[in-house]
């Protein structure tokens, strides 16, 4: 079924590859339901919905796509869906559920069709990468918020907190060990710096446990998104547009640039550039988005975590099965991650570090070119200062072919589309 001998590889590798991957991306379990938390999705509905998408998602790309990839909760999507649209829009978590809904529906049919390769081509590089690196600022923002490193000022709206507060000092900790860790090279640091946060959490009383440690799983709100006609029509009613909007394109950049990356790294490149079984991958990643919503999470996308699996060898789907195996005996520790997550000082580290790593890719744009240049700065500054992803799209969507038409330089109309699109939604329904 893996083709293990045509990829050159070993069951006893894929398995420890896979097991890297769970280790470096596990995470998202407590980082993931401490941010919907926020939304007023229950803890616990949100752990398990969490793992309901990472187990989809990633089964069906080890059985269906054979790929060494694994799916969950992409990190600023959640802020996205919590921070932007249910409390910036002032929505029921439901109705933002929809959103994800109704832009999974529609990123499962662009991977169907030719549509899909054309989205991904005429969108300019710049926009891509600022993206990434806004949205790396804006979860950064959150971490240093949710600690209390940052704090709300009258005069300044922010200003420095108190550093010597438990949950700051913590926060710092977790985040410098985690940061020595990753320039390490070691697999699984982040991880291991929460686990150390967690530690110094519980010696100061900060981080209390309840006497149940382990339960099976449970879904208390059941399954929240079940028509899609309703979902459509929640979107509609709330003229939430620009949210199904940003959620697909970011998903689709998002999935699409990591798929490549760990792809190359996998040597599962064809020859005309494009991964083997793409297709079938965005296919499981949509199918996740789909299934997630339903049970209560923020839209999946491919974890670029799945690079440390392949690193140690993992080659195949037999990689992604063991990541989501792994995920799924996860699910009896709900109360030990409960407790986790309502400590800041814990997941914030992991907020900051990741923040930091997205912000690696705006080095690859065209700074010397003022164009590229000042649209980048607009996306990238607008989303941690405004507290809305979808804004600091819009800016970019606007900006740039108003620059490019001061250059004289043909932009495809799908961006002066766009560019419509989102000045009317900027400008008059917002």
């Amino acid at each position: 079924m893996f083709k293990l001998s045509a990829h050159d590889t070993t069951v006893k590798r894929e398995i420890q590859a896979g097991f890297i991957t769970f280790i470096t991306m596990a995470y998202i379990l407590f980082v993931n339901p401490t941010i919907l938390s926020e939304a007023g999705i229950p803890q616990d509905q949100a752990f398990s919905a969490t793992i309901v998408a990472t187990l989809i998602g990633t089964l069906l790309m080890g059985f269906y796509a054979n790929l060494p990839i694994a799916v969950a909760p992409g990190m600023g999507l959640n802020a996205y869906f919590t921070y932007t649209l249910v409390i910036g829009e002032k929505i029921p978590y439901q109705t933002a559920l929809s959103v994800v809904f109704v832009a999974g529906i529609i990123f499962l049919l662009l991977s169907l069709s030719p549509l899909r390769t054309k989205l991904i081509e005429v969108i300019p590089t710049t926009i891509k990468l600022a993206i990434t690196g806004g949205i790396g600022l804006f979860i950064a923002s959150l971490g240093l918020k949710m600690s209390g490193i940052l704090v709300a000022d009258p005069a300044t709206l922010i200003t420095i907190g108190s550093l010597t507060s438990p949950e700051a000092l913590i926060t710092l900790v977790g985040l410098l060990v985690a940061a020595i860790l990753t320039v390490k090279r070691v697999p699984g640091g982040l991880l291991y710096a929460m686990v150390l946060s967690g530690v110094l959490a519980f010696l100061t009383g900060e981080l209390t446990f309840s006497k149940t440690l382990i339960a099976l799983p449970t879904l208390p709100e059941g399954i929240l998104v079940a028509n899609p006609l309703s979902a459509v029509q929640d979107v509609i009613q709330y003229g939430l547009f620009s949210g199904v909007l940003s959620f697909v394109l970011v998903t689709m950049f998002d999935t699409t640039g990591t798929m490549v990356a760990v792809g190359e790294q996998a040597g599962l490149i064809e020859e005309d550039g494009s991964l083997k079984n793409s297709e079938r991958a965005l296919l499981s990643d949509s199918t996740a988005m789909i299934v997630g919503s339903m049970f209560g999470t923020s839209p999946t996308t491919a974890y670029v975590e799945s690079a440390s699996g392949v690193a140690a060898g993992g080659r195949t789907g037999l990689t992604s099965v063991t990541v989501g195996i792994l995920f799924a005996l996860s699910a009896v520790f709900g109360p030990i991650v409960q407790s986790i997550s309502s400590v800041p000082a814990i997941t914030a580290p992991a907020l900051l570090l990741v923040g930091a790593l997205m912000l690696q890719n705006i080095k690859q744009i065209q700074w010397e070119d003022f164009s590229e240049a000042f649209t980048a700065f607009m996306i990238i500054i607008i989303m941690p200062l405004s507290g809305s992803i979808a804004t600091g799209i819009a800016f970019g969507f606007i900006i740039y072919p108003i620059m490019k038409a001061v250059q004289k330089q043909r932009v495809h109309f799908l961006i002066y589309l766009f560019a419509v699109l989102f000045f009317i939604q900027l400008f008059f329904l917002h």
